[in-house]
């Protein structure tokens, strides 16, 4: 799965949408239960750290077991230190792909998807991790 890189977050004014407080296991709320609890911002709930914050567009079918499918856009920090299990964007050979880091027992950049093969890393290798996955906005129509 490849990533392009769709630009850094800018902020701007916070558009505030309601919030229910209520969860919802399937369908909608009852009547009986929408009660607005407060206003949510998505950029408040998806971004920490807006200095070091990137939107990329995941292509390719290689995430889809991780839940990031053709065309999603994935919030991105390049400020977190990337961790055994992160998903990651990694620059391999001036190109960006989306995959799973692995760190034991060996280092490897692994796709959830059975179809592809790991990427095996070593001291030669040339990747960056250009920053962790930390949202997946994904569309449903």
């Amino acid at each position: 799965m490849t990533a392009v890189v769709l630009g850094r977050f800018r902020e701007s004014r916070a558009l505030r949408i309601p919030f229910f407080s209520e969860r919802v296991a399937a369908g909608f709320p009852s009547p009986a239960q929408d009660y607005i609890e407060r206003t949510l911002d998505l950029n408040e709930l998806c971004i920490k750290r807006p200095a070091a914050t990137f939107f990329v567009r995941a292509q390719g079918e290689s995430m889809i077991e991780a839940g990031i499918f053709n065309g999603d856009v994935l919030v991105v920090d390049r400020s977190l230190n990337a961790v055994h299990g992160d998903i990651v964007i990694a620059c391999i050979d001036g190109g960006f792909t989306v995959k799973r880091l692995v760190t034991r027992p060996s280092l490897q950049l692994e796709a959830a998807n059975p179809r592809y093969k790991p990427i095996q890393l070593s001291e030669e290798s040339e990747v960056e991790i250009f920053g962790v996955v930390t949202n997946v906005i994904h569309s449903l129509k």
